[in-house]
């Protein structure tokens, strides 16, 4: 029997653009974390994007960042010597990219090209791409309506002995289903965003109270604590896999899993290094 999934939606709508009723607005909530960059939050993208990589250079490797958001990976990336790519599905997701790449890449465009609006359920957009030595998706193919075919999509940019990074939300049985209803009565209209947001601003509490018992201060990979809240509640199409379940379609491609960081039993993504030992 195929897996239970949550939030897949129908072509019509999954393809449909940002603002669609049931599609969470990622842009705009990009566009107002955009304001918070700042060097150090730059610095520790970089540092945790090196740290997962497990390499501290990325000199000469032609990076494609799938759902850039606000852009600040793609910096990391850049910043790492890489060539780096960039597309959104999301308009202002773009507008975000490409103000980064304008203020701190300026001197260097030739590595680092925006193309723009883009789905990585579209064949022909994808194909178009080419392929690349790392191809990076931070918690964005959760969020496209169809997680399976958006993950081999992005597989298929890989070239052989290339890796594929990805971060996808755990796969938690019961609780994956609570926030699925939550997302989707966020999603519904004004009265449901505010009904949520004020409904688990005491999760969001905790959240920090914990932060700052354990000292650790700002979000890793220079997030925000706030942004990553709204992005949470709202994100909708909405998805999980089990780490087993990522393996599985990735392994009959010629991908070998070289890192997995699991979260366990905890909500938040899994995070995944494999490598493209040999093309399908």
């Amino acid at each position: 029997m195929p897996r239970e999934t949550h939030g897949i939606l129908p072509a019509v709508i999954a393809e449909a653009a940002p603002g669609t009723p049931g599609r969470f607005g990622f842009g705009a909530n990009w566009a107002a974390y955009l304001r918070d960059i700042d060097l150090p939050r730059i610095d520790a993208a970089t540092d945790a994007l090196a740290a997962l990589l497990d390499r501290t250079s990325l000199h000469g490797v032609r990076v494609l960042d799938i759902g850039s958001g606000s852009g600040i990976h793609s910096l990391a990336a850049f910043r790492l010597g890489a060539h780096v790519t960039s597309f959104d599905f999301d308009a202002e997701s773009v507008a975000c990219t490409s103000a980064l790449c304008e203020r701190y890449g300026r001197d260097a465009t030739s590595r680092w090209t925006v193309v723009g609006q883009g789905s990585i359920l579209d064949p022909v957009f994808v194909h178009g791409l080419g392929e690349f030595g790392l191809v990076y998706s931070w918690g964005v193919l959760h969020h496209t309506g169809d997680l399976r075919r958006a993950v081999l999509a992005a597989a298929s940019r890989v070239s052989s002995g290339g890796q594929l990074v990805l971060a996808l939300y755990n796969d938690q049985g019961w609780i994956s289903s609570y926030w699925t209803h939550v997302k989707r009565l966020y999603n519904a209209n004004v009265l449901g965003r505010i009904a949520m947001t004020a409904i688990h601003l005491p999760y969001l509490a905790a959240r920090c109270m914990v932060r700052f018992v354990t000292r650790k201060g700002a979000l890793e990979r220079g997030m925000s604590l706030w942004h990553d809240y709204v992005d949470w509640l709202g994100g909708f199409p909405f998805e999980v896999a089990s780490i087993p379940e990522v393996t599985a379609w990735l392994a009959p491609r010629g991908f070998v899993l070289q890192t997995v960081r699991s979260v366990g039993r905890r909500q938040g993504c899994n995070e995944f290094v494999f490598m493209r030992a040999h093309a399908s």
